[in-house]
């Protein structure tokens, strides 16, 4: 039952920004409603870990109701350990974001209402069993981010807002083509949309082969997978600071975990015959995404160019279908998500302060604002996988997964890969030296440092980088019994 409430505290936040008229409880009310969340879904690990050691990594404190008896569409929800840490996740980016956006003064409470909606599509898709109600929360958040890049945006929002949007929707329609294809395979009764049911009835290979590419380009377009990736550089730096922080701290996420849960649950055996294939699309997408982000001089533009390189380690790892390769997925896809929405914040902070993104208009930034400039060199070297940091942790995970792959052709990708770290090295040692380092620029008005709700969302994510960084065998007691069950499941 607890896990409804992770659907039912945004809904009610949502009601109570629409009731309330006085804009100074806006962002109190929406504050509020996050750490809520995150206390919701506390309280869901707490149960949940109480069950994990007699179920071996199954999904589980189901809800399992009708919804639509006649196409057998049910709202069916649950977790494992893959689910809870993105929820986790979803959680710190989105008290993150709200924090970040105190000194928002246009639309306050629309604002404030579609991050929250954002928040409620993630955590609806990160829980959902049934495949119709997947794809339901997938686009319920379509519209939101259209609407933050074309109200609260810069810079070309309105073509950024529908290139987004007309792609998404796209990949939505491919999904959506995928699941009913799913559906229909089977006659009358067998018919389903509960992916393990589906998957317990083990789909036939010519199924599988036929609709594998449906659902992996739909949901490879929300991660980033090369070359349907172009929406991401436009969409990033389009938009708000807030909006930047959730399209590639969560949204990007959505694309991997139903590439994880789903296809590779559904269809396995299309998944081994598809897997070169995939491993060449992520070994393109990693080193295309380091190369372009070095000859970026925007630095909204860098980070988003550099989450298309560092989402092809998600792929990557998900592409080598070991264990390690696909625990290494999940914690690429924790590490990006919180290194990236940091970078994000700590470039919106600079830019409300110099009005410039522009790399070689900017130096020496690190004498008047040091905290701000911290947050910029950590996830700096967060990106380049510093040890101690999540990255590290991450996409060495990916690394040596990959490597256990005997085959020739998938160790030369992984050595691509591992060779990409050092191109990350290069521009983001570059960015920092420039825009921090050297003489301090001169500005008619002297920019001034974090100020306490910015410090508190740079401080969220710094602590989430941290963790996974230092103790990762946290996280791994959630996710290696569901990749183990997962591995069971899917290749019995």
């Amino acid at each position: 039952m607890i896990v409804n409430f992770l659907l039912i505290a945004p809904l009610l936040t949502v009601l109570l920004l629409l009731m309330v008229k006085n804009e100074q409880y806006m962002k109190p009310i929406a504050l509020a409603g996050s750490v809520i969340q995150l206390l919701v879904i506390i309280g869901v690990l707490i149960q949940y870990l109480g069950l994990q050691t007699t179920t071996n990594g199954a999904m589980l404190l189901q809800t399992d109701i009708i919804w639509f008896a006649p196409l057998h569409i049910h709202y069916h929800i649950g977790v494992d350990g893959i689910s809870m840490v993105m929820l986790f996740l979803t959680a710190f980016i989105v008290i993150a974001a709200i924090l970040v956006s105190w000194k928002e003064v246009l639309l306050q409470k629309e604002f404030f209402i579609l991050l929250t909606l954002l928040a409620l599509g993630a955590y609806g898709f990160f829980i959902s069993i049934d495949l119709f109600l997947m794809f339901f929360f997938l686009e319920i958040a379509v519209v939101p981010k259209f609407l933050l890049i074309l109200i609260w945006g810069n810079g070309k929002k309105a073509y950024s807002a529908t290139k987004l949007v007309l792609m998404l929707i796209g990949a939505s329609a491919l999904l959506f083509m995928g699941i009913l294809g799913l559906y229909y395979h089977e006659p009358g009764q067998l018919q389903s949309f509960d992916m393990l049911q589906i998957a317990h009835m083990q789909l036939p290979y010519a199924v599988q082969l036929t609709f594998f590419p449906f659902l992996f380009i739909g949901f490879g377009v929300f991660t980033a997978l090369f070359p349907f990736h172009t929406w991401v550089p436009d969409g990033h730096s389009s938009a708000p600071t807030a909006g930047s922080m959730f399209l590639a701290g969560i949204s990007m996420k959505l694309g991997g975990y139903g590439l994880l849960r789903l296809v590779l649950l559904l269809m396995p055996a299309a998944a081994q015959f598809y897997a070169p294939y995939i491993i060449l699309l992520a070994a393109i997408a990693i080193l295309y995404g380091a190369f372009a982000t070095m000859v970026q001089k925007d630095l909204k533009y860098m980070n988003a160019y550099s989450s298309i390189s560092h989402c092809g380690f998600v792929l990557l790892g998900i592409g080598m279908l070991t264990p390690v390769a696909l625990t290494g997925a999940v914690l690429q896809m924790v590490s990006h998500g919180l290194m990236t929405a940091l970078f994000f914040a700590a470039i919106g902070m600079i830019y409300s302060r110099t009005h410039t993104r522009i790399i070689q208009e900017m130096s020496g930034l690190l004498v008047y604002m040091p905290f701000i400039g911290g947050l910029f060199i950590l996830a700096g070297l967060t990106s380049l996988g510093l040890p101690g940091l999540s990255g590290f942790t991450a996409e060495m995970t990916v690394l040596v997964g990959s490597w256990q792959q005997p085959v020739t052709a998938y160790r030369i990708a992984t050595i691509a890969a591992a060779a990409s770290i050092v191109i990350t090295a290069v521009y983001v040692l570059r960015a920092i030296g420039t825009v921090l380092m050297g003489k301090a620029k001169q500005f008619e008005h002297t920019p001034t440092d974090a100020r306490w709700y910015e410090q508190w969302a740079g401080t969220i994510l710094v602590l989430g980088i941290l963790l996974v960084g230092v103790t990762p065998f946290l996280l791994l007691k959630l996710i290696t019994p569901s990749i183990l069950f997962f591995q069971q499941y899917i290749f019995k």
